[in-house]
This record gives C-alpha cells, sequence and structure tokens, in this order.
C-alpha cells in the first residue's frame, strides 16, 4: 500500500490533474507537475509547473492558467492542419502560432467560461514577469504577442490584464490600419481550424509577412487534382479502343475464357496447399499485415537512444523547499555554519577575489560628449574655464558579460557525506552570492536516488519476474536548491538540506547530467556555464546488478559528448578525489576537499578571463 503524502499541496495537484483531464475530454491524459519549461510532451501528455509545498499564490496561478490553455489546444487543436498551414518565416510561424492559441483559447471562453479567469490570471502574471508594463516602444513588444492578444480581445470581449493591455496599446493602430478589416471576421471561423488558418496567413499577409509564408497548400491541392484529373482524360481513349478491338475479335474472347479458367484452377490449388500447410502462428500473421501508424515512444536519453528505463514514474525533481520544512532547513543551515566556521574565512577571501577578477572583466565602457546621462565631472574643468563652453555628459554601455547563467551541479551521493558535502554546500552559498554580486545569475543542483537499492522501481521489476536488461534500475531525486532567478537571500537555507540524515544515497550522473543541460539551455542568457562537482563515477547498485557493468559509465560519456558537440553550454567539472579528466574536456581533479574552494574560483576565474582575451582580440581586429 502507497504511503499517503504529508505535502499539503499534493492535494491541489490531484484535483488539477483530474480538472485538466475533463477540460482536454481525455480520462486517461498524462499530466506531471516539473521544474522544466510547461508544454505539451512527446507522449501526447502535458507537463505542468512545479507547485512547492507552500503553494504560493504566483504558483497556483501559473499551473491553473497553463493547464487550462493545454488542455484547451489539446481539445479544439489538430496538429496536421496546423502543420499543413504552418508558414515558413520565423516571423510569420510566431504570428501563425499565437492566433491559433488565442483561438483555442478563445473556444474555451465560450463553453467553458471558468478557464477565462485562469488564464487571464496566467497572462497577467506572464506579463509582469515579463515586465510589459514598463515598454514605451511598440519596437521592444512582440507584435506576434499583440496579434493574440488582439484576436483574443475581439473573440471574447474581454478586457486583457495589466501589462498585457500595454502591448496590445502599442501595436493595436499597425493591427487596425493593417488586418482590421481581415480580423474582424475571424469569430466566424473560430470552430473550423483549416478555415481559420487560411485567415491566419490572410493576416500575416496583410501585416508585410507574406514572403513568408511559403507556398499555399490549398493551390497545391488543387494543381494535384488538375493534373490527376489530366492523366485520367488521357488514358481513357487508349482503354476504350483496347475494349472496341477485343471485342471485335472472336479469338480474343476465346483466349480470355481460357485464360480465367487456368486462373481459376490455379486458385483452387492454392487454396488446397493452404488447407494442407500447418497454421500460422500470430508473427507470421503480423508480418503480412499494415504496419503500426502510432509513433514509436520518445527517447529517454537524447545523448544516447539505446539507454533504458524501467520505470520512471518515481522519479523526482523537487525544490529543496519541499524535502523539510522552514524551521528544520534554518537548523540544518546553522549547523552547516558551524561546521565550518573555521572555512569560512578562507572561503570568503577566495570569493572576494574571484569578485575583483570578475569585476576587472566587466569592462566599463563609457560613451562621452554626449547631451544627456551622467554629468561627465572630469570636464568640469572646461565650463570653469569658458562658461560658453557646454556641460558634458557621459552614458555606461551594456558590456556582454552580465548576460551569462551559471549553474553548479552537485553530486549528493553517499560517498560525499560529511566533509566533502559540508564544503561543497558551502563553498556553492559563497560562489552564488559573489556572482550575484557581479550579475551573473547562478543555478545550484543536486542529484541522488530516493531510495538504496532501487526503491520502488525495483520493486516493481521483481513483481514483473525480473526481465532481463532492465535498463536503470531506481528512483531518481533531482534537487533544485537555488534557481537562477530566486536571489541567494531566499535560497540560503536551502543548502542546508544536504546536511540533513539519509538525503545521500546513489549517483546516477548521466541522467542527472542531461536534466541540468536541458535547464540551462531553456534560459535566454547569452553565455551558458554548466559546473559538475563529483567525487566518483556513476554507481547505483540495483542497476548495475542486470545490467552491463559500464553501462550508467557509458551513458555518463555519451551525455558529456553530446553536450560538448553541440557547444550551447560551456561543460567544466571537478573531481574530488577521482579523476575526471577522462570523462571531461575541460576538467580538475583534486586530492582533498579543502582544495574545493579554490578549484571552483579559479576554474571560473579562468573562463571569464578567456572570454575577456577573447573579445579584446575581437575588438583589436576589428
Amino acid at each position: 500500500m502507497a504511503k499517503p503524502s504529508d505535502n499539503p499541496s499534493d492535494p491541489f495537484k490531484k484535483a488539477l490533474v483530474e480538472a485538466t483531464r475533463a477540460i482536454a475530454g481525455d480520462g486517461e491524459l498524462n499530466v506531471t507537475f516539473s521544474l522544466d519549461p510547461a508544454g505539451l510532451t512527446g507522449d501526447g501528455g502535458l507537463r505542468l509547473p512545479q507547485v512547492s509545498r507552500r503553494m504560493a499564490a504566483d504558483e497556483v496561478i501559473a499551473a491553473r492558467g497553463t493547464a487550462d490553455a493545454l488542455a484547451l489546444k489539446l481539445r479544439f487543436h489538430d496538429a496536421g492542419v496546423h502543420r499543413r498551414y504552418r508558414p515558413q518565416g520565423e516571423v510569420a510561424a510566431a504570428l501563425y502560432e499565437a492566433m491559433e492559441t488565442a483561438r483555442c483559447e478563445a473556444m474555451g471562453a465560450e463553453t467553458m467560461p471558468g478557464t477565462q479567469r485562469n488564464i487571464d490570471a496566467r497572462i497577467g502574471a506572464e506579463a509582469k514577469r515579463m515586465g510589459y508594463a514598463q515598454l514605451r516602444d511598440a519596437a521592444d513588444a512582440p507584435l506576434a504577442t499583440a496579434a493574440g492578444y488582439y484576436l483574443r480581445q475581439m473573440a471574447t470581449g474581454r478586457a486583457l490584464p495589466e501589462g498585457a493591455d500595454n502591448v496590445l496599446n502599442l501595436w493595436q493602430g499597425f493591427l487596425d490600419s493593417n488586418a482590421g478589416d481581415t480580423l474582424r471576421n475571424a469569430s466566424d471561423m473560430m470552430d473550423d481550424q483549416a478555415s481559420f488558418a487560411r485567415l491566419a496567413r490572410q493576416v500575416i499577409s496583410d501585416l508585410g509577412y507574406g514572403d513568408q509564408l511559403g507556398d499555399d497548400p490549398d493551390e497545391m491541392d488543387d494543381e494535384s487534382e488538375e493534373n490527376a484529373e489530366s492523366e485520367g482524360e488521357d488514358s481513357e481513349p487508349q482503354d476504350d479502343g483496347g475494349e472496341d478491338e477485343s471485342e471485335g475479335d472472336p479469338s480474343d474472347e476465346e483466349s480470355q475464357e481460357s485464360s480465367e479458367d487456368e486462373q481459376q484452377q490455379q486458385a483452387q490449388a492454392a487454396l488446397q496447399d493452404d488447407a494442407d500447410a500447418e497454421p500460422m502462428d500470430d508473427a507470421e500473421m503480423q508480418d503480412g499485415a499494415p504496419p503500426d501508424e502510432t509513433a514509436p515512444p520518445p527517447p529517454i536519453s537524447e545523448a544516447d537512444v539505446n539507454y533504458k528505463v524501467y520505470q520512471t514514474a518515481f522519479d523526482e525533481e523537487i525544490l529543496a523547499e519541499d524535502l523539510a520544512d522552514p524551521a528544520e532547513l534554518e537548523r540544518l543551515r546553522s549547523y552547516l555554519d558551524q561546521q565550518l566556521e573555521p572555512l569560512k574565512g578562507a572561503v570568503s577571501r577566495l570569493a572576494n577575489k574571484l569578485q575583483r577578477r570578475l569585476q576587472a572583466q566587466q569592462n566599463r565602457a563609457w560613451e562621452f560628449d554626449l547631451e544627456e546621462g551622467t554629468l561627465d565631472a572630469a570636464r568640469l574643468a572646461r565650463v570653469v574655464a569658458n562658461p560658453t563652453t557646454p556641460l558634458s555628459f557621459k552614458q555606461e554601455q551594456d558590456t556582454e558579460f552580465r548576460d551569462t547563467v551559471v549553474t553548479l551541479l552537485l553530486d549528493n551521493s553517499g560517498s560525499m557525506r560529511g566533509r566533502p558535502i559540508s564544503i561543497a554546500a558551502i563553498c556553492a552559498d559563497v560562489l552564488a552570492r559573489t556572482l550575484e554580486r557581479c550579475q551573473v545569475k547562478c543555478e545550484i543542483l543536486g542529484f541522488t536516488t530516493r531510495a538504496w537499492k532501487g526503491g520502488q522501481s525495483r520493486e516493481a521489476w521483481l513483481a514483473a519476474n525480473r526481465p532481463a536488461l532492465p535498463g536503470r534500475l531506481n528512483d531518481l531525486r533531482h534537487i533544485v536548491y537555488k534557481s537562477a532567478d530566486a536571489p541567494w537571500r531566499r535560497a540560503r537555507p536551502n543548502l542546508g538540506l544536504m546536511m540533513k540524515e539519509g538525503l545521500l544515497k546513489e549517483n546516477i550522473d548521466g541522467e542527472a547530467l542531461e536534466w541540468a543541460h536541458r535547464r540551462i539551455t531553456s534560459r535566454r542568457e547569452a553565455r551558458k556555464i554548466l559546473m559538475v562537482i563529483s567525487d566518483g563515477a556513476p554507481v547505483d547498485d540495483s542497476t548495475l546488478s542486470v545490467n552491463p557493468a559500464n553501462y550508467l559509465e557509458k551513458h555518463l560519456r555519451d551525455v558529456i559528448e553530446m553536450v560538448e558537440r553541440r557547444r550551447a553550454v560551456e561543460l567544466l567539472a571537478i573531481g574530488i578525489g577521482h579523476d575526471v579528466t577522462r570523462y571531461y574536456k575541460r576538467a580538475v581533479t583534486i586530492t582533498d576537499v579543502e582544495q574545493l574552494a579554490g578549484a571552483m574560483t579559479e576554474q571560473l576565474a579562468s573562463l571569464f578571463e578567456t572570454d575577456s582575451r577573447k573579445r579584446a582580440r575581437i575588438s583589436a581586429f576589428a
């Protein structure tokens, strides 16, 4: 019997799942909650934003609004029709997607008015997060978003939330003057996705992006039909002539009758042979059956399509605050601080050194002799000497340095217990604080398993009579200690969770690295850095006891190769008493855990210094 959950958000999640299935019209719809971006999954299910045990108002709003919007898309959206009319160009495709989303939500507002309140709240929260209320120029507001808002307002008559209305106001005149007449007919076509898609393509053309539409699928169909008709007309006279000749020749009739007799005798003989033969088994019968048109499930791993996982239902992506209540987190954090009091001075000195080195790379470039900006005090002497000289102003230029995000992926395996995990926690904490001072966002993640020796996945495998080569056979636990957008002061207590007794278990590095890579690549920052801290190769006794001995290690190598090949993320690793240089191209191995703080700061500083030298060389030759 399953143990009842003590998470106060679970009843809300259960109710939301049932409501989502009802709105989508699919009682078996797979609905999951994840820290990954929300959306439709490859298996036809939904992925919703995670809701913590605190059930903050913004989390609940995001989950309900996202659930309703995605469920309505599943209910009213035909992917085949959508692909058929989808434009080729980037801007045109964005407009097309936004209008189709607005159509689905407008149909939901008509049939299920309650959904619109949730979607309104989600749109308002998204507009607030994106800072839409502060925009003053249409060039800064997304045209596709404005078009979706315009259509939604026309179809439902509902006022837009604050911030969203500002985006529409910036583009209202442009949309009215260019596509207003076309969009006024949209309400009559909401029920027919194909007709609406044609209208959306017309709107895109009206807005000046007709060159991005590509070929008209309806015209292509008309040409195909005309070609088919012309081919049929060409072949008909030949058939008629052949029939006339055969009818006029008696010898042909006799040969045709004899041929029919022979065919009948052959058919009878074949039937007799089939009766005498042994009956076919199911496999032989399936060979002649039409191919199954259902798409195969997506692979578990992008790095290795052959990597198998026996059961994912028990895996867990969870916020650190959901694994302990606030009082316990504060107690664990105090314990962590006490354990590392002698080390904090050295770590802080290294952090200050890193901060100075990073800030040194933020070349504060200024533009001088401007008519507005910050008063240039260095040039006030000219004004004193000659009062007719105008005041001079300067303005600091933005630097690419700040458009960076760093992810720290910490091994939370049992072998890290004691001083290694304590030092890793405090180093991650100080490093996150230092990067925040330098306006570099930092995310802290941890990975382990939910149980020793396999957990519920292994129990399910045993109940199924132990099928051979089941793949990964344990329940994952991926922990978010600090998200990239969370301020350091709010996430500070979470790192104390690493001191919790029983948290550290097995380590399956390959899937954890792929998870961290997936999270960081979804970020908008231009530069992405992923640092892995581990003290050994991936080890899970349950998995390795029923699979090849190098099963997890091979997958880790495949994931590293994929990340380094794609080059979207700069990957580096620090091994504590374990040689990680045989896995990672950019790695360092330390023999003493006391060296961890220095290794982390040096590795990050060297990355930024290398980037600075590259920019200097580029500017020198520009």
